[in-house]
């Protein structure tokens, strides 16, 4: 969706980050349903008088009055509709929230609206604070936001042969994007080990809605090597180290 024509214009979004600037000033990265990620300046916020200080934490979900700046729009009213407070109120939940917001941010740019983007962030949030369950709810949201990006890794076909995955451990091509079946290894021998079991979940958490996901219990076993796995193949895609996951194993 293109920026509205007038110099002022109405928008919801999730606050992802913010940095400090000047005395009292505020620059915050909103990833929104009309326009995609925005950067934006909230003047004054951090005046102890401030209006608009409690409605723009990272996390929460804010309706926004914005207004077209030289370089930067600004936010001229702000108001929290949700703040997700059972998700603040938990650090492992925080660390969770953190992760799921780190990787949105490190793999969009100010590109423009992308509304099923946004509703999996929001439908992630709502359901870790909600009290899904944590990792099912991150490895979903993992999964399918690489299916919005385009990074949908092929996990029915031999990567790199084509023929149909037998049921039997396989390897894992970051390289070329999907399973390696046991004859292609030689295809990218950088590929990593992956069983079968973790290979049924990952395709169960690809092709299945939320409906039949929510209640699923992972053995602890397979869902390391699920943590492993796609953290391993999202570092790849970006080509750098996220910083979040360390978070999230020294308060697990």
């Amino acid at each position: 969706m293109a920026r509205a024509e007038s110099r002022s214009y109405r928008a919801q979004g999730v606050v992802l980050r913010h940095v400090e600037v000047g005395e009292a000033d505020r620059i915050l990265t909103i990833y929104t349903l009309e326009y995609g990620k925005v950067q934006a300046i909230a003047k004054g916020i951090r005046k102890l008088r401030s209006r608009k200080a409690g409605h723009l934490e990272p996390f929460s979900r804010v309706e926004l009055m914005l207004a077209k700046g030289r370089s930067l729009e600004v936010i001229s009213q702000a108001e929290a509709q949700c703040t997700y407070d059972n998700l603040r109120a938990d650090l492992r939940l925080i660390a969770y929230g953190a992760y799921v917001i780190e990787l949105l941010d490190r793999f969009t740019y100010e590109e423009g609206e992308n509304r099923p983007l946004y509703n999996l962030l929001v439908d992630t949030l709502t359901r870790l604070d909600g009290g899904s369950p944590a990792q099912t709810a991150v490895h979903y949201y993992e999964v399918h936001l690489m299916d919005l990006l385009g990074f949908k890794p092929q996990l029915q076909l031999c990567a790199a042969c084509g023929e149909k995955i037998q049921p039997e451990n396989q390897y894992f091509s970051a390289k070329l994007g999907g399973v390696l079946c046991p004859r292609s290894f030689s295809a990218d021998p950088s590929a990593w080990k992956v069983s079968l079991e973790a290979l049924k979940y990952l395709r169960h958490l690809q092709r299945s809605p939320w409906s039949k996901i929510k209640k699923l219990e992972i053995p602890s076993a397979v869902e390391q090597e699920l943590s492993v796995l796609l953290e391993r193949y999202l570092t790849f895609l970006l080509e750098y180290g996220l910083r979040t996951p360390g978070f999230l194993k020294a308060v697990s």
